[in-house]
């Protein structure tokens, strides 16, 4: 008998599999693909305090190990969110974790406020957006801003709060200290990196943002170092995310720290991705007689 529990901010989930948001809408799409109840957490796309339009198109483009994409966080709003898609996935024997985006201090708080009476069992927040009012850059780029804002939305948060760790800085070990400083009950990691693909025939960015976030399996190697690089950083338990296809490479981020892991690209090219993992990870703890997953977590140092 194996045991494929693990516990973060003290929510149980049945695996550490989770889906990766922005990549699995809020589970509905993919429903007819994979028992969400088999996954370990679903968690949704961003959710803004207002509906937000998203970038201009083109917004996604494939390039050599992965994809690049600007959708720009395009979102229908907390109350559309609250109203449909909790309910959806309150059908199902999984947790939900709700990624939280916005452009000030007071849009985040106006969420996580919102959603403190919904049966939502954590809150993953999106530092990688950008600050408004400190002329653009991104909220997770400052560490000083890291840990204002983690310390901030923890204030009003009913629920734990997950700080998603933007990978575009210098040393990703000073942005997990500054969210364990503000407070933050768990971090993922790592967003997409920052990329440019250009059309050399239109003579112009594929991309209408120009800029998009890359992911896929391109920048696994990268997400593996900066989790362990965290792991040893913070006592906080980690999400690790980045590139994971199969089990082999959810496996890669456990033995390197993590607690969970979030399945995001690989569902656009294999909507059953996240349940072969779950079933990936069983067999490879009955392969080598490991009886229980937390075993594994940050095995390798």
């Amino acid at each position: 008998m194996i045991d494929t529990r693990v516990t973060i901010a003290g929510v149980e989930l049945k695996n550490p599999v989770m889906t990766a948001s922005g990549t699995f809408g809020s589970g509905e799409e993919y429903s007819e693909f994979v028992d969400l109840s088999r996954l370990g957490a679903v968690v949704t796309k961003g959710v803004a305090n207002v509906p937000w339009p998203g970038n201009p198109t083109p917004r996604v483009a494939e390039v050599y190990g992965g994809m690049l994409n600007a959708i720009g966080l395009q979102n229908p709003g907390v109350d559309v969110f609250a109203r449909r898609d909790i309910p959806f996935l309150k059908r199902y024997d999984t947790k939900i974790v709700v990624n939280v985006c916005g452009r000030t201090a007071e849009d985040y708080i106006d969420v996580v406020e919102r959603l403190g009476d919904e049966p939502v069992d954590l809150l993953e927040i999106n530092i990688s957006c950008p600050n408004v009012k400190e002329g653009g850059i991104a909220f997770g780029q400052d560490p000083k801003a890291v840990e204002d804002i983690t310390r901030q939305v923890k204030s009003h948060a009913r629920q734990p709060i997950i700080m998603k760790l933007s990978p575009n800085v210098t040393d990703i070990t000073v942005m997990a200290k500054a969210a364990e400083a503000g407070g933050a009950d768990a971090v993922s990691l790592i967003n997409t990196l920052t990329g440019m693909k250009i059309d050399i025939h239109k003579r112009t960015f594929t991309l209408a943002n120009k800029t998009g976030g890359m992911s896929g399996p391109a920048i696994k190697p990268i997400a593996v170092r900066m989790v362990y690089q965290a792991a040893n950083a913070v006592k906080l338990p980690i999400i690790g995310m980045g590139g994971i296809a199969t089990a082999e490479d959810a496996i890669e981020f456990l033995l390197a720290g993590a607690t969970a892991v979030s399945v995001g690209t690989a569902n656009f090219f294999n909507p059953c991705a996240t349940v072969e993992i779950v079933e990936g990870i069983e067999n490879y703890m009955k392969k080598y007689g490991i009886a229980d997953v937390k075993e594994l977590i940050g095995a390798v140092r």
